[in-house]
């Protein structure tokens, strides 16, 4: 079967910093879809603009698409359109439309929702619906059938994460994702764990991904390294697991690998506070293998706030996990979270404080934000907190829900203080400087090309076959 997949264009912080990486997960189910004898293209709309071209090239049987939260609107919009021009089989998958999955169905743009990891969800799907077989027994598959909701049992994690194939970079443009950089090196990602056991209040990965820790061998993971560092040209990796450091044995290795193989590496990854203190070790050995930086989940100075996150680390943890880090010559992009349920303004000005004190090279403060699958959410939605659900929004740089003290009016101007204190200081202000001109720079090209794809996506093809003729198999 012809399989179409699309990543919907980027909302957020990220894509305000212009960060512009992959669609791994995409490329990981369209690696599977290859290899049991499917023919696949894969289109990202942050770097390219020929959706509706694509559209028109061939039948194609099914239309995948990801929706996670803050995308979900715009991942409405083009299967609104997907439908409207060209009748297609469309699926989607993603956090936000496995929890929302009835929902998500019940707008009447996608005729399938793939639950949890997706890869042989979508294959099981495409078999199923090219041999006209029984969809009930596709595994972790949600529809509707006859005005009523069918949802399949859940597709197990998998669990032997190296019986997958790398995913498949080459059906995506790399050379265009180079204009994203870490200390001046063209920066592309990589995922070599899935599973988190820590079940954070906040995070939906535990209940997406599953508890259970799911990790690739060193060996496998540096042979994916040399991949992208011979035939792509990256010589920087981001380690974009949620906890890449949670078994030191087997970060060591990587890192010897990557010394035995020679490679000429920066990266960065995820990690714990608790997870680097008890392993000094094992900080040493990432520094020695090129880790420029560890992005640290610091959140809060307050006991009573990072209780409530269930992070299970002192404000002291976090100060003595920099100062480890800065010992080995590796830098520190800090995150913080304010707007707990219980927090007041002046415990959020002590974060603000304590973000400064401990003063990372990067600093993300973000809004508490009740994403879709958390316990947060469960919580926010049964005492009445949620102020709107306009999706877009859900992307940690908008306040979207009441506290027991702040709205999120006073919420929100608490995060652009804790940004414009932290950064606006004289020492700070010479280094971020020329990065500030650069954005402003590039800004007018970006929201030119914002503007091109949101128009284009709503306007729909120009110039397309009538519906019959693609569905008949048009440009085959």
């Amino acid at each position: 079967m012809d399989v179409l997949l699309i990543n919907p264009p980027a909302q957020g912080v990220y894509d305000t910093l212009d960060i512009k990486l992959p669609p791994l997960g995409l490329a990981y189910i369209a690696a599977v879809l290859r290899q049991n004898g499917h023919f696949v293209k894969i289109i990202d709309l942050n770097v390219d603009e020929n959706l509706w071209e694509l559209l028109s090239e061939r039948k194609w049987g099914l239309v995948g698409m990801s929706g996670d939260t803050s995308r979900y609107p715009i991942s409405l919009k083009i299967a609104s359109q997907i439908k409207k021009y060209y009748g297609y089989t469309t699926v989607v998958g993603g956090p936000h439309v496995t929890f929302f999955d009835e929902q998500t169905l019940k707008t009447g743009v996608f005729d399938f929702v793939s639950r949890g990891e997706g890869e042989y969800v979508t294959l099981n799907l495409v078999n199923a619906l090219e041999s006209s077989g029984d969809l009930t027994k596709v595994r972790g598959l949600s529809f509707i059938k006859d005005g009523k909701l069918i949802r399949t049992p859940s597709e197990p994690p998998i669990k032997d994460l190296e019986s997958l194939p790398f995913p498949a970079r080459d059906l995506l443009p790399m050379e265009k994702y180079k204009i994203t950089r870490f200390y001046g090196r063209p920066v592309t990602n990589m995922v070599t764990t899935r599973g988190c056991p820590f079940n954070c209040y906040f995070c939906s990965s535990s209940q997406f991904f599953g508890l259970y820790w799911r990790m690739r061998s060193p060996k496998n993971i540096v042979d994916e390294i040399e991949e992208v560092y011979y035939k792509y040209g990256y010589d920087a990796i981001a380690f974009v697991d949620d906890n890449f450091t949670l078994r030191a044995d087997r970060v060591i290795e990587i890192a010897k690998e990557i010394i035995r193989r020679k490679l000429d590496i920066y990266w960065w990854a995820f990690s714990r506070v608790d997870e680097l203190l008890k392993h000094e070790d094992m900080v040493e050995w990432m520094a020695k293998s090129g880790c420029k930086m560890i992005f640290l989940g610091i959140e809060s100075v307050s006991k009573k706030v990072l209780d409530e996150y269930n992070k299970r680390i002192t404000a002291l943890d976090s100060v003595q996990a920099v100062n480890l880090l800065r010992k080995h010559g590796i830098s520190v992009w800090g995150s913080f979270i304010i707007g707990a349920l219980d927090e007041t303004e002046d415990m959020i000005k002590d974060t603000i404080r304590f973000a400064k004190m401990l003063d990372p090279k990067d600093v993300q403060f973000s809004v508490l934000t009740p994403f879709p699958g958390t316990r947060l959410y469960a919580d926010a939605e049964k005492m009445g907190l949620i102020e709107h659900k306009n999706w877009k929004y859900y992307d940690g740089a908008h306040a979207v829900m009441h506290t027991k003290y702040l709205t999120p009016k006073q919420l929100q101007k608490l995060l652009n203080y804790a940004y414009v204190s932290f950064y606006i200081r004289p020492h700070r202000l010479v280094k971020i400087m020329p990065a500030i001109f650069r954005y402003l720079f590039k800004l007018p090209a970006k929201r030119r090309r914002e503007r091109r794809i949101e128009q284009m996506i709503e306007e729909g093809p120009k110039s397309i076959p009538a519906k019959e003729n693609v569905l008949a198999g048009y440009g085959k």
